[in-house]
């Protein structure tokens, strides 16, 4: 086990160093300066200020002292806010997209796989064609639509919630719900396919031969080896949440990670662009690492196998 957890280290260690390099030089191989034109600054203030950032030095040297700034967890300073760091802004900020994400996959996990054993054990009756076609929609529609239809039908219209913001509870409705959509779709007709299979096993059989209850048979039985497929995407799901709470927080004013981060791009500003991507890259990395973990202790098969092979 200590020999596996190494080597994902040093291999998670070797991708989150390849996604640095790969930022920074295609970040610093787009034309232009973040001191253009736009910014009313005179050729000598904008030397001054690129020699201040070291954006004056070669790219190579650039790279070199923003490796080594990394080393103490510092992302320096924000070109287009001076008097703020990314680390400011990534402590404003990651907290409330944590939270927004981290609501909307706990709502898309449960709902999910509810609906999937739901229409797994109706299948081919009128609720399972309910759910699967609920599924469908969910994985058709991107969130951003579904955040424009909310808004318009149920803060608008109906002027049950609140648009915009994130000051309460009823504030976290409308982008929780056009968030988690589209994951819970996903996960409940994994679910579903998953059930249906597991439900056919022969010790799923005998269980049902010794007479014990239907919920025990799908909860303490069938329902650990089908969320098996369900664990394996989390990762992927998490990543696209959390890279999608951007779009999210833009369309419902929420002030998080997404505000600074289109900012950033739109400003060119390189130390934000460059810590939001490296934060959050590590942040997944790490999410899959656990992903892996619980993959592994839900079938332990999975950590046999290598010495079974010897």
């Amino acid at each position: 086990m200590s020999t596996y957890l190494l080597k994902r280290l040093v291999s998670m260690v070797i991708t989150l160093w390849l996604i640095i390099t790969l930022t920074f030089f295609l970040m610093h191989a787009i034309p232009g300066s973040p001191f253009n034109e736009e910014r009313n600054t005179s050729e000598a203030v904008q030397k001054n200020l690129e020699a201040h950032y070291h954006l004056d030095e070669p790219l190579m040297v650039q790279y070199g002292l923003y490796l080594k700034s990394l080393m103490t967890l510092d992302f320096g300073p924000s070109i287009t806010k001076p008097s703020q760091t990314v680390n400011d802004l990534l402590s404003r900020g990651f907290p409330i997209s944590f939270e927004l994400g981290m609501i909307t996959l706990i709502i898309a996990i449960i709902s999910g796989i509810i609906l999937g054993i739901v229409a797994a054990l109706r299948h081919n009756g009128f609720i399972d064609y309910v759910a699967m076609t609920f599924a469908v929609l969910g994985i058709s529609i991107p969130n951003f639509v579904m955040a424009t239809m909310l808004i318009q039908q149920i803060a608008v219209n109906w002027e049950l919630l609140p648009v915009a913001t994130w000051q309460s509870w009823r504030h976290m409705i409308l982008p929780t719900l056009a968030l988690a959509t589209g994951p819970m779709a996903i996960i409940a007709r994994l679910t579903r396919s998953s059930m249906l299979e597991v439900l056919t096993q022969d010790y799923i059989r005998t269980a049902r031969a010794k007479g014990l209850s239907p919920w025990k048979i799908v909860f303490k039985h069938a329902l650990r080896n089908a969320l098996l497929p369900v664990v394996t995407i989390l990762g992927t799901l998490a990543a696209g949440i959390l890279t999608g709470t951007f779009v999210i927080e833009q369309i419902f004013a929420i002030p998080g990670m997404g505000k600074y981060f289109v900012e950033s791009i739109n400003q060119r500003d390189y130390p934000v662009i460059m810590g939001t991507t490296i934060f959050y890259s590590a942040f997944l990395i790490v999410m899959l690492f656990l992903v892996d973990v619980a993959y592994g202790l839900l079938d332990p098969r999975i950590k046999l196998h290598k010495k079974e092979a010897r």
